[in-house]
C-alpha cells in the first residue's frame, strides 16, 4: 500500500526524520533511515523511497534544519549517512526585554479560546521562564486586554484550510437574512477586527472576492478541493474586513455598566466615562456602535465586567448570548 502523502502526513514525516536524525551521533545509511522512519516503511519501491527521500531532505534544508552528509566508511563503503548535529540545531539562549515579553505574552492571550490554546500556553511558560530581566514583579500586561476569542465552531476547520489551501462549503446566515445560504469559498485568510474573526477569500457563488464573518456560519464546515483562485498579492485582507464592518450600519449609542479595572478597549472607544451612579467600583460608558449583533458579541466576552443598561435591544443580544453559554456548561455537567 503506498504511503500517503498529504499535507498532515508529509509533515509528521518530517517531523519523525529530524527526530531520528538528531537521536544518533553517527551517520545513518538510507535503508537504516527507512527501517527507523514509519513513513519510509510503506513506500512500495525503492524508487519511490530514494524520490520521497531526497524531496525530504530538500524540505529540512529549506526549512533551516542543518542536514549534514557524511560518508560513513566501514563495511558501508562509500555510502552516504545523513545525521542532524544538535549543537547547530539548538536554538540559542533568547533573552527578551519587558517589553517583548509582553508582545509575546500578549499574542498568547489572544489565542487563550482557540485550538491551539495548549500549544500557546506552553510555549509562554517557557519563555516567561527563561526571561532574564526582572520586572520587579510588575504584570506586563496592565491596561491590555485582547478579546481575541476564536472560539467560534468554524475556526479551526477554517483556519487549517486557509492553511492547507483547500476550498470549503458552509451555511452562511447574511446580515439582515432569515435564512441560511451555501457558500463556496477559497479561503484566504482569517482576520480579526474589534474582537471578531472574519474570513476573507474568493466567492464562488459571486465570483468574486468575499468577507464572512464568523460568527454567522451556522453549519459544519466542509472540504471542497483544492484551491481555485489563489490570493492576489495586493490583496489586503484587514482592509476588506474594516470596510465590510462600516457598510454594516445600525447605528446606535449604548449605556454600560463596566467594572474599574476592566474593559480597557470599551474604555478607549466611550465617548463618555464615569463613576455610575449607584454602584461602587463601577463606571458608566456612553459607547457608539454601528451593528448590535457585532457588539454583543463583543460585550458578551467580558462576561461578568460588563452590565449593558440600555438600549433594550442590546441587553436582550447579550442576555441571549449568556443564557447560551450557561445552557451549554449546564448540559456538560
Amino acid at each position: 500500500m503506498a504511503a500517503p502523502n498529504t499535507p498532515r502526513a508529509k509533515t509528521e514525516r518530517l517531523m519523525n526524520l529530524t527526530m531520528c536524525l538528531l537521536s544518533t551521533r553517527r551517520a545513518l545509511p538510507k535503508a537504516r533511515i527507512r527501517r527507523m522512519v514509519e513513513a519510509y516503511q510503506g513506500v512500495e519501491s525503492d524508487e519511490a523511497f530514494d524520490r520521497m527521500f531526497e524531496r525530504d531532505k530538500d524540505e529540512l534544508r529549506g526549512l533551516g534544519i542543518p542536514l549534514v552528509t557524511e560518508n560513513i566508511g566501514g563495511a558501508f563503503e562509500d555510502e552516504p549517512g545523513y545525521r542532524i548535529d544538535q549543537r547547530d540545531y539548538a536554538l540559542p539562549q533568547i533573552e527578551l526585554t519587558g517589553d517583548e515579553l509582553a508582545v509575546v505574552g500578549l499574542a498568547t492571550r489572544m489565542w487563550s479560546h482557540a485550538a491551539m490554546a495548549p500549544s500557546a500556553a506552553t510555549a509562554w511558560r517557557k519563555i516567561a521562564a527563561e526571561s532574564t530581566e526582572d520586572d520587579g514583579g510588575t504584570d506586563p500586561f496592565v491596561g491590555i486586554e485582547p478579546s481575541l476569542g476564536g472560539s467560534e465552531p468554524a475556526f479551526a476547520p477554517l483556519q487549517e484550510a486557509a492553511t492547507r489551501g483547500r476550498s470549503v462549503r458552509f451555511g452562511y446566515l447574511g446580515a439582515g437574512s432569515g435564512e441560511a445560504a451555501e457558500r463556496h469559498v477559497d479561503p484566504w485568510a482569517l482576520t480579526s477586527w474589534r474582537g471578531r474573526w472574519y474570513l476573507a477569500g474568493h466567492d464562488h457563488d459571486r465570483d468574486a472576492p468575499r468577507v464572512f464573518r464568523l460568527s454567522r456560519v451556522v453549519s459544519d464546515v466542509r472540504d471542497a478541493g483544492a484551491v481555485e483562485v489563489p490570493r492576489p498579492d495586493d490583496y489586503d485582507a484587514r482592509k476588506a474586513v474594516a470596510d465590510l464592518a462600516r457598510t454594516d450600519q445600525e447605528s446606535g449609542t449604548a449605556t454600560l455598566r463596566v467594572r474599574t479595572g476592566a474593559g480597557h478597549s470599551l474604555r478607549s472607544r466611550a465617548t463618555t466615562v464615569g463613576p455610575a451612579a449607584t454602584d461602587d467600583g463601577w463606571d458608566e460608558l456612553r459607547l457608539p456602535f454601528g451593528s448590535v449583533r457585532a457588539l454583543a458579541d463583543e460585550l458578551a466576552s467580558y462576561g461578568p465586567d460588563v452590565v449593558v443598561a440600555d438600549p433594550p435591544e442590546l441587553v436582550a443580544e447579550v442576555r441571549g448570548r449568556l443564557e447560551g453559554v450557561l445552557a451549554s456548561l449546564e448540559v456538560a455537567g
